[in-house]
């Protein structure tokens, strides 16, 4: 029963429409028969219908309403508002079809019950659309000035960020822990939609549970739900947020698995808890996107990168403020040296340059060089060596180079090493040897990789 109950509300969404054409149909043969007054028992119909189809619609958004959690003072002027325009549909066919034997209608012209019936409709149908899209759905695309001047606008979530210098300071649960909770939950449980009759907008909810109990239990992971389903198969009829919505991160589910480990603590620090950097660094600011050249460069025309298009590089611009491009050879893993000159034409636009995968050599540096203003460079899964790379020297812009699984030989490192503009050198699985995974000389830091996840208990299931 609870399955035909939840489909017949599910179908809602559906129905309403049909009370709306009926009503609309009606409204306007209404206003085209005006004069000739020849179809008033075809516009009668219409209202009846309008009547019947908006009954159906509002028993079946009652169901919707039982079934999806909403609460009540969310429904709660939708609902009436829908009933109200079914009593007016079935008056209006009444003043219509019979208007001699019911006084009462008589005595209001029948241009105030249509006009009645179209704010009625108006109304319901924008109350609906704020319960399915959101109070924003129509003003959403105007530009944050306009909604400032008009002093409305949603509230909106940002995944958390950590100060680096700062980071123990950081208080776990309000920092991290409701940050997450907002962007990846509260669109189903808060205080107007409670899925499960939970409410995950602040501690009382969080404390308070859902209709199936509590949600956290201190430092007991198996019977937190909150963490429970977020390490079930996506599949799974249980996994939370559903398959069909923005998933967790590894790094998001393991705040939440540490904060519950922690007592899920609600006011502790960080150093409080004694909780490791390795926990945070996903949420450190990625500064590099920030970093590239301060000068302006031309655009470069459609049909050039047309051109580049068609030889199966991919190309894409940086962000709308200014000509730079990322250009990748993804998709031509034969892309070799002198292929390097098809990019002739976007030398100084190219700031995001990846070349892995690729059958480049060290020959490539002294074309590398003409590339002024590249930042980030990923030579990854090639064969560089690093002879020659001195050539590189010269670009004042590059901060992150990429060797990882390269041929990398350990006597150019000391090249690198004059190279006082770069921040990151990536140099996981490469010949050089170095029993730490991180190294840093100066302001650069030469990244080792290896890094161990901790193991969580989805990883030891067998599917």
């Amino acid at each position: 029963m609870e399955v035909i109950q939840q489909l017949i509300g599910r179908l809602h969404p559906i129905v309403v429409h049909l009370p709306i054409g009926f009503i609309i149909a009606g409204l306007l043969l209404q206003c085209y028969d005006r004069k000739t007054r020849e179809w008033p028992k075809i516009i009668s119909i219409l209202f009846l219908w309008g009547f019947i189809s908006a009954t159906i619609a509002c028993i079946s958004g009652y169901l919707l309403y039982l079934g999806e959690g909403y609460s009540f003072d969310t429904v709660k002027y939708h609902l009436w508002l829908g009933i109200a325009t079914a009593v007016f549909s079935l008056l209006m066919y009444l003043r219509l079809a019979v208007p001699n034997r019911i006084d009462f209608l008589n005595r209001f012209p029948v241009v105030i019950f249509s006009f009645f019936l179209l704010l009625l409709i108006s109304f319901t149908g924008h109350l609906g659309g704020s319960i399915t899209h959101g109070q924003d759905y129509l003003t959403e695309p105007l530009p944050n000035s306009i909604k400032t001047i008009l002093g409305f606008g949603p509230e909106v979530y940002e995944m958390p960020t950590l100060d680096e210098d700062k980071w123990q300071e950081a208080i776990l649960y309000t920092d991290l822990v409701q940050p997450i909770l907002n962007t990846r939950c509260v669109s189903c449980h808060n205080s107007k939609k409670r899925k499960g009759e939970l409410q995950l907008e602040g501690i009382n909810g969080i404390l308070k549970g859902g209709k199936d109990g509590a949600v956290i239990k201190v430092n007991d992971l198996e019977n937190s739900p909150l963490y429970a389903r977020l390490i079930l198969p996506l599949e799974h009829e249980d996994h939370m947020p559903p398959k069909d919505k923005n998933q967790l991160s590894n790094e998001e589910i393991e705040i939440i698995r540490a904060w519950i480990l922690n007592a899920n603590s609600f006011d502790k620090s960080i150093a409080g808890l004694g909780l490791k950097k390795e926990l945070f660094t996903a949420f450190f600011p990625k500064t590099f996107e920030d970093g590239y050249p301060d000068v302006i460069v031309p655009a470069v025309s459609k049909d050039s990168i047309s051109v580049l298009k068609r030889k199966g590089l991919h190309i894409e611009p940086i962000s709308e403020g200014n000509n730079f491009l990322r250009v990748s050879c993804i998709n031509t893993p034969a892309f070799g040296d002198t292929d390097l000159k098809l990019l002739s034409s976007v030398q100084k636009q190219t700031v995001y340059l990846d070349l892995g995968a690729t059958q480049i050599t060290d020959a490539i540096f002294e074309t590398l060089s003409l590339f002024t203003n590249l930042t980030v460079l990923k030579l990854d899964n090639t064969a560089i060596t690093g002879k020659n790379i001195d050539k590189l020297k010269k670009l004042e812009h590059l901060k992150i180079l990429n060797l990882v699984n390269s041929d990398f030989k350990e006597e150019n490192l000391s090249v690198l090493s004059s190279f006082m503009q770069l921040q990151t050198i990536y140099l996981y699985n490469t010949p050089l040897e170095y029993n730490t995974t991180e190294k840093k000389t100066g302001e650069t830091h030469y990244n080792f990789g290896d890094y161990k996840l901790p193991l969580r208990a989805s990883d030891s299931i067998v599917y």
